[in-house]
């Protein structure tokens, strides 16, 4: 972690996460630095969303923690959920341009496609194609859209792997 990374307030090292779509903040939150050795960053923070997101596989609600990865050389971001009694959900993972961080601002461009895996495995799932298809990234910048649907497809063969979680380690 560099000097300038994030902001200390109690002792803890606190990150603000800014998920950007379509050139607009989606969301803003404040989180706790757990580790950044300068290619992969770690956070952890509670659900920031409002109310409940009931997805039907998963439902993320007050009281839930997320531990989240964010990678500088990768297009996608891992975010392990847990209830607030430590229960793994699964994992939620977005595909995302490369996350940068400037001072205590953790910036990540959220492109749409999404996966899930859950605890156990046994249900993996590629999430917001028609999102994708619908956004004109395509169009726009194909170079991203080919790295999108190959972070995608990459994420989705470690996902059914036994090796995913050496990801996170």
């Amino acid at each position: 972690m560099s000097a300038n990374s994030a902001e200390t307030t109690g002792g803890v090292d606190v990150v603000d996460v800014v998920l950007v779509k379509a050139g607009r903040t989606k969301i803003r939150y404040s989180s706790e630095l757990l580790h950044d050795d300068g290619t992969r960053l770690a956070v952890r923070a509670p659900w920031a969303g409002a109310g409940v997101r009931d997805f039907g596989f998963v439902r993320f609600e007050a009281g839930d923690v997320f531990t989240e990865y964010y990678w500088r050389d990768r297009w996608y971001a891992v975010k392990e959920v847990r209830t607030g009694t430590g229960a793994l959900k699964g994992w939620y993972c977005d595909i995302t341009r490369p996350a940068v961080l400037t001072g205590t601002e953790l910036v990540v461009e959220d492109l749409d496609l999404d996966l899930w895996r859950s605890a156990d495995g046994t249900d993996v799932r590629r999430l917001d194609e028609d999102e994708f298809a619908e956004s004109g990234l395509a169009e726009r910048d194909p170079e991203a859209a080919a790295a999108a649907v190959a972070a995608l497809d990459g994420l989705e063969r470690l996902a059914r792997g036994d090796d995913f979680t050496d990801l996170l380690e």
